[in-house]
């Protein structure tokens, strides 16, 4: 086996199919920043967006594809003309462009959804293909429900996929639906029987409906799948994707098992990218998700601790290091300058510049006037806080409150609309309900609130305080996120956080944009 036929390409979806996740919309400067955090991962492609779904996938598709010099950007397509035609436009000044067309291919779908037959579908397939390959050398095609597809009738879909300009034929499994062996034998089924199938790259987009978008995807990547589909953290659709870190460290690990199978995924840049993701969209990872949880390499019982004192390898299979996951140990002080503080971000992989290089380093010495210990979280939760406050119509400004047991709740909120300063003060049950009030009728908001919660970055009576909040409007929901030493101001930048995303999203879409594979 050669070295290029053991490399497994990762084709990171998470700016399109993880941003399906309800309230994981992203902004265009959250998309660029992550974008870049993903190139430093070393992903061989980045889904960028599915650009006819509105201006705002458009543009974020262009932006990123001007962005990024060595990955290759992606930009999804249905197989109609218009959708090709628009993610070509996307991509124009794409170093390394891929139009990613697909069309639903099990008879479920093409006798519910697409009302097509067997026939028109594999002539929307070769003319899409085809227009695709007009505009890139590199095209990707999927097979939408390919798990719950007919084998036979797949054969014949790659072939044509193939002969038409397709050099990554994608079998997703759209629904989480199959299972290990069964999609092990998908793959070695169309491998066999798919003419010229040694030209051809096939890949895996799995669901992890049932919890097994890992398992189909490294047992597809056994079978002779070479590219795999997965997002960072496993956010997406429903149960989510397949969870980018746990193949990379799967493979890395245990080489034995997987035939010396492996990626070009900088490990040391997986963890970094997980909290970047959870800053970005205010959503926390599981505490015990494999590989990035707070507690995958925590170790409680006795028996355990005793065991790692004297030799890691005893219950650790890979190393906190291995992922770039740093200690939770005092880092920097009040009087450290913007050097130290720069070289610490980078040992962190939160690399930012200009503008918020500056907004995050005033926020850090605020930070350490009033706080004694500064930690790793709180200079993550300080680039979160800086990459938020980029260009946004709504910005809080100064906040003060009256609470007890003797006095209503007030609270009198500055708030920065346009640039514009705008005050107002409110009344609730506490003070919490009353910032969030008094937010409401400065920016008009329709929203509801669904969720509210509470975090402490770390430990101690000076720890910052980082709060989620979800809005719903219009069927639509979002996810705020704001840290603070002060939970109320905490409390509001969440909440202004997720008003300046649903300012995005309307301007961002005129209607539910179309689903993916």
């Amino acid at each position: 086996m050669t070295t290029q036929d053991r490399h497994i390409r990762i084709f990171d979806t998470t700016l399109r199919d993880g941003e399906q996740s309800p309230g994981c919309s992203m902004n265009l400067h959250e998309k660029l920043t992550l974008a870049r955090q993903l190139e430093r991962l070393g992903v061989d492609v980045v889904e960028a967006g599915f650009p006819i779904a509105s201006e705002g996938d458009f543009e974020s598709v262009r932006a990123v594809a001007r962005e990024l010099t060595d990955t290759s950007v992606c930009g999804l397509a249905r197989t109609g003309s218009a959708d090709v035609e628009r993610a070509a436009q996307a991509l124009e000044d794409a170093r390394r462009p891929r139009i990613h067309t697909f069309i639903a291919t099990s008879d479920i779908h093409l006798e519910h959804k697409l009302r097509m037959s067997r026939g028109q579908v594999l002539e929307e397939v070769d003319r899409a293909v085809r227009q695709a390959r007009g505009f890139v050398d590199d095209v990707e095609f999927s097979a939408e429900d390919a798990t719950r597809s007919d084998w036979d009738y797949l054969v014949e879909v790659c072939r044509v996929a193939s002969e038409a300009g397709a050099s990554t034929i994608n079998l997703p499994d759209t629904v989480g639906y199959t299972t290990p062996p069964e999609y092990a034998g998908l793959i070695r089924h169309l491998i066999a029987n798919v003419p010229g199938s040694e030209r051809i790259v096939f890949a895996v987009h799995c669901h992890n409906d049932l919890g097994l978008a890992v398992a189909n995807s490294l047992a597809a990547c056994l079978a002779g799948a070479r590219q795999v589909e997965c997002t960072v953290n496993g956010i997406g659709e429903r149960a989510g994707n397949t969870a980018m870190e746990e193949v990379v460290m799967a493979l890395k690990t245990r080489p034995d098992h997987f035939e010396g199978l492996d990626t070009r995924v900088r490990t040391h840049e997986i963890y970094a990218a997980s909290r970047m993701l959870s800053s970005v969209i205010g959503v926390n990872v599981q505490p015990n998700k494999a590989i990035v949880g707070d507690n995958a390499f925590a170790h409680e019982a006795g028996i355990h601790q005793d065991g790692v004192l004297k030799a890691p390898i005893t219950y650790e299979i890979m190393t906190p290091e291995s992922i770039g996951r740093p200690s939770n140990e005092l880092v920097l002080g009040k009087h450290s300058g913007r050097h130290a503080f720069s070289d610490r971000l980078r040992e962190l992989g939160l690399e930012i510049e200009g503008e918020e290089f500056q907004r995050a380093f005033r926020r850090f010495k605020d930070l350490a006037d009033a706080k004694k210990s500064i930690y790793n979280e709180d200079l993550e939760a300080i680039v979160a806080d800086s990459i938020m406050g980029g260009d946004e119509r709504f910005r809080l400004g100064e906040l003060s409150i009256v609470s007890g047991t003797f006095a209503k709740p007030s609270a009198t909120v500055e708030l920065f609309v346009n640039g514009e300063s705008r005050k107002t003060t409110a009344l609730g049950v506490g003070p919490v309900e009353a910032v969030f009030k008094a937010i409401a009728d400065l920016t008009e908001t329709k929203s509801e609130l669904k969720r509210y919660q509470v975090n402490a970055i770390t430990s101690g009576m000076d720890a910052q305080g980082e709060v989620s909040v979800t809005l719903a409007e219009d069927g639509r929901h979002v996810i705020g996120h704001g840290a603070h030493q002060d939970i109320i101001v905490a409390s509001g930048k969440a909440y202004v956080h997720a008003i300046n995303k649903l300012e995005w999203q309307k301007a961002r879409r005129s209607g539910d944009a179309p689903k993916g594979v």
